[in-house]
């Protein structure tokens, strides 16, 4: 397998792309966004973690290229499909853009062909669905024509340290053959594979990381209340409790789930599961905790402002950081966006400040906010400023002479940067 096909060019995409690339595989890139694959092909990044001479360097070389050509599936030896899971309106799993690019490339697929799932999804899905799609539309048996695999997508944006070719690959095969052939595959790019019995195991334990994450999140956004409550400060209790060298790990409140994972995957297995009438009450009830966080900060801030005399109607508020997570310019699922549609409906008026986010994107949840730019400079000339994200940026910032509150809710501004009115939530 020395040529490959990766389709979805996005966080996931991209580097796993340049991660085979490296390792001497020639990757074919698709994707329906001609805007991603000219610039590929052109020598430019999109994606802020992703220098545009890592991609350069494997143009030069012969090992990548981008198309949005779904007929050249027939090229490659493996297909490799890292597209969108997101949830519907009704918080349901949305498999559209699997099943999708499933029933493109299935008419372009040969014999001995194969194709690996790595977008997150409940168990079932690449077994189930995406085979029957794959199989109708190409008139071949997976298993026996062609094969079918489940390796899930791990990543940790704005990690220095992650690095694609480290992190140990959980691949899970339709067939013993199947995992054979996905080891394979995997093993020129990826340090450690970790084979397991089924592609419904692997998706399985995708689900098990993020479910633990959201649980843990949802554990210490309760606890910070309740401290609250109590006069007791969350995050010196949680930098005293990760002294313990064994049985804990720290997790940090926020004001919200954010990235295309903890926000959606738990739900994933939440709606699978009632198909074998089971409930998953402690996954929905951290759900629900993580949900209401945006809240419990709006709260805060309209208890800063009333303290100013002033009410949220007719305020300027400054948001720093669109991003969901720290010195990242993605801003998939952001809580800052919920902050802003909150602010915005009790008559606020909301301005944010992201330097890795300048311009909003179009996304599918918020399109009514693509355009939107980042002001330039963080000033003392509004109501109440509100940090949403932890950028260094703003760990360094100095807001000691601004007369206006500041609500903190990742704890990011040291002590003696901080205003005399400033708020955590």
């Amino acid at each position: 397998m020395n040529h490959i096909a990766i389709v979805g060019l996005g966080y996931v995409g991209l580097p796993l792309s340049l991660q085979f690339a490296r390792s001497g595989v020639r990757v074919l890139g698709l994707d329906i966004d001609d805007k991603k694959t000219t610039a590929i092909n052109s020598g430019r990044s999109y994606i802020k973690h992703v220098a545009a001479a890592e991609i350069e360097a494997q143009l030069a070389a012969g090992k990548l290229e981008a198309s949005t050509d779904f007929s050249r599936i027939g090229e490659v030896d493996a297909v490799v499909l890292c597209v969108p899971t997101p949830l519907d309106h009704f918080r349901a799993p949305d498999l559209s853009y699997v099943l999708s690019t499933g029933k493109q490339l299935a008419p372009f697929l040969k014999k001995g062909t194969l194709v690996v799932l790595e977008s997150t999804t409940y168990p079932g899905t690449t077994d189930g669905e995406l085979r029957a799609v794959l199989e109708e539309g190409s008139g071949l048996t997976a298993g026996t024509d062609f094969h079918l695999a489940f390796s899930p997508e791990r990543e940790d944006p704005g990690n220095p340290d992650s690095k694609v070719a480290a992190i140990p690959k959980v691949v899970g095969g339709l067939t013993p053959l199947c995992l054979e052939k996905a080891v394979s595959l995997y093993e020129k790019a990826i340090q450690k594979i970790v084979p397991v019995s089924s592609c419904r195991v692997a998706e399985a334990a995708k689900l098990l990381e993020n479910i633990f994450r959201s649980v843990n999140i949802a554990l210490v956004n309760e606890l910070k209340l309740v401290y609250g409550a109590m006069g007791i400060d969350i995050w010196e209790v949680i930098e005293a409790a990760k002294t313990k060298p064994f049985g804990f790990m720290p997790f940090y409140p926020g004001p919200g789930l954010g990235g295309h994972c903890i926000p959606i995957d738990p739900f994933y297995l939440t709606w699978k599961a009632r198909e074998f009438d089971q409930h998953t009450r402690f996954i929905e009830l951290a759900g629900e905790i993580n949900t209401a966080m945006p809240d419990h900060v709006v709260q805060v801030a309209l208890k800063a402002l009333n303290e100013q005399g002033k009410s949220a109607k007719g305020s300027h508020v400054l948001l720093l950081g669109l991003a969901y997570k720290a010195n990242v310019d993605d801003d998939r699922e952001s809580p800052t966006y919920k902050l802003i549609e909150k602010l915005e409906a009790l008559g606020a008026t909301v301005s944010y400040h992201d330097p890795h986010v300048p311009v909003i994107p179009l996304t599918r949840e918020h399109a009514c906010y693509a355009g939107r730019k980042s002001v330039a400079e963080i000033t003392p000339s509004y109501d109440l400023i509100l940090l949403a994200t932890g950028h260094d940026e703003y760990k360094s910032f100095d807001f000691t002479g601004y007369p206006i509150p500041l609500v903190d809710t990742r704890n990011a501004v040291p002590v003696h940067l901080r205003p005399a009115n400033f708020h955590r939530a």
